[in-house]
């Protein structure tokens, strides 16, 4: 990456920035891709990174990617509060700790949803963190259970070109989409079963708006290990934290989940 010339320029300022603007731009960036677009060795690039994700503004999750930590992504700032998912950690900690699988913190932007903040699974066969990836809400279970906190007309005007076409979609078309927020609202979470991505099963459950974010916290496990699991405790688990979180955080009512 060619950078200006300019006399008041700290080098290593200058690449973290760098690559904070990458991580942002890109999602995910590895430690050969910095190097490249810094032009520097790979074993500089990866202290670069390590410093980062030291200062939570970098995480890694599989194959040694790295992703948009907390506190590059920043969100939900309301005056002199912390940043959303730095807000919420704890009980994304706590989750992760309770049901040992890859987890994460979702917000809605629109009829997408982008992964905030994750924490991933240490199975030899697990789902790979997410963090930074934006996605349509209606194919991820984070994402079903927030549209289904809200009034039919907003989901429809959301959708107003028809939905986002997706790979491993199961919705086909908005009455379809209306038909399991009714489920999700029934049923207290969202369900993806293949639906973001091959292979990979995951429960969400709405935490509401905080600090004018929709947010959801979300399970995902691969599909071939999700039929040996209790279902009904993993969702209760789920649901435990988000009404923790709900309560901590001050938000209002308890959305569809």
């Amino acid at each position: 990456m060619q950078q200006k010339s300019d006399p008041y320029r700290i080098e290593a300022v200058d690449r973290a920035l760098t690559l904070l603007t990458l991580l942002a731009e890109r999602g995910t960036l590895s430690v050969t891709e910095a190097g490249r677009e810094l032009d520097v060795a790979a074993s500089t690039a990866h202290r670069l990174l390590g410093t980062l994700s030291n200062r939570g503004f970098a995480v890694q999750g599989e194959r040694r990617l790295y992703h948009p930590g907390p506190q590059l992504l920043g969100l939900g700032r309301s005056g002199p509060s912390r940043p959303l998912p730095e807000r919420v950690r704890p009980f994304l900690e706590r989750l992760y700790s309770e049901v040992g699988e890859t987890v994460h913190l979702m917000v809605r932007e629109g009829a997408e949803v982008r992964f905030a903040d994750g924490i991933e699974g240490t199975q030899p066969l697990r789902v790979g963190l997410r963090t930074g990836a934006h996605m349509p809400a209606y194919c991820t279970s984070g994402g079903k259970a927030m549209l289904a906190d809200l009034p039919a007309t907003e989901v429809d005007t959301l959708h107003a070109d028809g939905l986002t076409p997706w790979p491993g979609e199961a919705v086909a078309d908005l009455a379809g989409l209306h038909r399991e927020l009714g489920l999700v609202r029934r049923q207290r979470f969202g369900l993806n079963h293949d639906e973001s991505e091959a292979g990979v099963t995951a429960i969400g459950a709405s935490l509401g708006v905080v600090d004018g974010v929709h947010a959801a916290l979300t399970v995902a496990l691969p599909t071939a290990r999700f039929a040996t699991v209790e279902t009904a405790e993993l969702t209760g688990r789920l649901q435990q934290a988000c009404q923790d979180a709900r309560r901590a955080l001050g938000v209002a009512g308890s959305g569809a989940a």
